[in-house]
């Protein structure tokens, strides 16, 4: 059996996006698992649109995704070793002189649209036949390419359109399987009319389903984040975004969820691509990204966390520019807190922004109004008992030595308290003068952060503050 030999070829006119990495790892997938080579190649023959800055986004990207490709000496052009059709264009010279000569092609004199000068092209001659082929995902497909006329194959003898440029880097690369958005379904009667002139081989096809949005329209900006740039920005781990993508039209027949690379190889099969259109669901993005996350070691955690923390500018402010008092033990107890609540790391950056790890480096600000729990909002009591059941809180505090000063041992101090005088009057203005905050982390995982001198410094506070009229 001859070697399997895949290409990803994207044009570098705009930046890497969703359906682009996709299908870069559809083709890297079933050519891992199947032993063969896939090779790089840029399709930027459209020069006004195609940009360096565009390449390097895409370049970044893959890299940043693992997805690796393998060298094609034979091919490369001026020893680089990325292919660009737009260095490759004696080559298609070649061919269309050929199939000119032969009289599979011809010279046509035209007028292009919204231009007054006639310009030459070339056409291929088309034989009106119909085409079908097997695709690995669709089954047999059959097209009459009567319809298509004699379509036009370059603009100029030294100006090569898609279809040529394709065909023909497909056959001297060897590919023996393309595997493309369902979108280039069209485009393959036109390509197979051409490597049959040409004398190609025909490769084996599989047309994958396009990226939907929620409401099966096409995905867009208007649905989100489409550049991989942008997700790669807000904190998404490569491996949660490969493992995402893998599972957008494909499925393991089991009911995984949770792969790395080397899973994905071992059983990524083209047979087991759906045909309909694959939905794109931040929500479950977001779930496989938190469930990676918590894959990482301690160190990785502790060290994203503080990365995020130190450099952020609202805390720089905050702490007029001195450096954050972020110890090894701090980080260490705050760091599983912070994971519980985000699902990317970005989520860090908000939980920042909307204070909600100020109480970690400073004491909160509140009214005493605050402090009172919902049921007691009515009576005209309700800061004397707050006040009443916080000070029987420092009591049991200040009973518990400092070595024994944890969550569970607090709880177990507290919790029978809670149960006498109520959960809500007890635990939501203990939780409250600790974090200053309606949605936090539970008193005793608060006060197991702060330790036993700032916690009954709080709570001492609190009490004074009951105290105003």
């Amino acid at each position: 059996m001859p070697q399997i030999i895949t290409r990803f070829p994207p044009s570098p006119t705009g930046y890497f996006h969703i359906g682009s990495a996709r299908t870069a790892l559809f083709n890297f997938l079933f050519t891992k698992k199947n032993g063969g080579k896939i090779f790089l190649r840029f399709e930027d023959t459209d020069r006004e649109r195609s940009k360096k800055e565009y390449e390097d986004d895409i370049l970044k990207s893959l890299n940043w995704l693992g997805i690796n490709f393998d060298p094609f000496d034979g091919l490369r052009v001026n020893n680089k070793e990325v292919l660009h059709q737009s260095e490759r264009g004696k080559i298609y010279e070649k061919y269309l002189k050929k199939m000119i000569e032969e009289g599979s092609a011809y010279l046509s004199q035209e007028i292009p649209k919204d231009e007054e000068q006639r310009s030459e092209v070339v056409r291929f001659k088309n034989l009106n036949k119909k085409i079908k082929f097997n695709d690995i995902i669709r089954g047999e497909i059959e097209f009459d390419t009567t319809e298509l006329g004699d379509f036009v194959i370059a603009k100029s003898i030294h100006e090569p359109l898609y279809h040529l440029a394709v065909v023909v880097d497909d056959f001297e690369m060897g590919v023996t399987h393309v595997i493309r958005g369902e979108d280039g379904i069209s485009n393959t009667p036109r390509q197979i009319l051409l490597q049959e002139t040409i004398g190609a081989p025909r490769p084996i096809y599989a047309h994958i389903p396009l990226i939907l949005a929620p409401d099966r329209s096409k995905l867009s900006k208007r649905h989100g984040a489409v550049s991989l740039n942008e997700y790669k920005n807000q904190g998404y781990l490569p491996a949660a975004m490969i493992n995402y993508l893998a599972l957008l039209g494909w499925n393991p027949g089991t009911d995984q969820e949770i792969f790395n690379m080397n899973e994905l190889i071992d059983l990524f099969d083209l047979k087991r691509v759906q045909k309909s259109g694959a939905i794109f669901n931040i929500e479950k993005l977001n779930w496989i990204n938190k469930e990676h996350i918590k894959r990482l070691s301690t160190i990785d955690l502790e060290n994203n966390v503080e990365s995020r923390i130190s450099n952020f500018p609202h805390f720089a402010k905050a702490t007029q520019g001195r450096q954050l008092p972020i110890t090894k033990e701090l980080l260490k107890k705050i760091t599983p807190i912070i994971i519980e609540r985000i699902n990317k790391w970005s989520d860090i950056d908000e939980m920042i922004k909307n204070k909600e790890l100020d109480w970690i480096f400073k004491e909160p600000e509140y009214k005493k109004e605050n402090l009172v729990w919902k049921k007691l909002e009515n009576d005209p009591n309700k800061f004397k008992i707050t006040q009443e059941n916080l000070k029987e809180v420092l009591v049991r505090l200040e009973k518990i030595s400092e070595d024994d000063f944890e969550e569970n041992k607090i709880k177990e101090a507290i919790w029978n308290l809670a149960e006498e005088k109520g959960r809500g009057e007890v635990l939501w203005p203990f939780r409250y003068t600790l974090s200053g905050l309606e949605k936090s982390p539970d008193p005793f995982v608060l006060t197991g952060v702060l330790g036993k001198k700032e916690t009954i410094k709080r709570l001492r506070n609190t009490v004074e503050i009951l105290n105003q009229k």
